[in-house]
């Protein structure tokens, strides 16, 4: 759900800024069949849960065609940016429903542990999804917001994208640079409380 909430999100804010492209191609929806990647949703995780290796995935990514969009570089990190905000958008929607969930008098709380992962989970994504590596959001994000030849020097790095992150994850950098930002959003939720 949090994926397929994410890149809609991302479909949602192209097609706003005027790119039908997504649209058209039936990306504008929650159905989880039109942004599963096989590889990335559905092989690398059950790979890294059959082996122990640290979980990365992701869902087949959202095109745009900035031919449409007004202002190329803006739109295209507003798009970006569309999806981690609609995972911090899903871990309030799960908090306020957590909270009122406690509130009511029902034994057993089974929904107490799936409502706390959502919480946990979407702000993980939003977090993951912001750090500034392109193809992540946070890297075209941050392309948007430099200066046109560094943005160009940042989108040299997309084909390594990947080996970056999973550097950056086996070394413990990434974990140390999002763990308190993780711990800055979930007390700001209330979940340490």
């Amino acid at each position: 759900m949090s994926l397929s909430f994410h890149e809609a999100a991302h479909a949602w804010a192209a097609n706003r800024l005027g790119d039908p492209t997504a649209r058209q191609l039936g990306r504008l929806t929650l159905n989880p069949l039109a942004h599963i990647d096989w590889i990335g949703t559905v092989l690398f995780p059950l790979v890294a849960m059959s082996s122990g290796l640290p979980l990365i995935g992701w869902a087949k990514p959202v095109p745009v065609d900035v031919r449409y969009l007004r202002e190329p570089r803006r739109d295209f990190a507003l798009i970006a940016l569309a999806g981690p905000v609609s995972n911090l958008i899903l871990a309030v929607a799960a908090t306020l429903a957590f909270e009122f969930y406690m509130r009511i008098p029902v034994e057993p709380r089974v929904l107490a542990d799936p409502l706390r992962m959502a919480i946990v989970l979407n702000v993980l994504l939003a977090v993951f999804n912001m750090f500034p590596i392109p193809p992540l959001d946070g890297g075209n994000v941050l392309m948007g917001l430099v200066p046109a030849p560094v943005a160009r020097a940042i989108n040299w790095l997309r084909p390594y994208g990947f080996l970056i992150i999973y550097a950056l994850m086996f070394t413990g950098i990434l974990w140390r640079v999002m763990g308190p930002i993780q711990v800055f959003l979930l007390s700001i939720l209330g979940f340490f409380n």
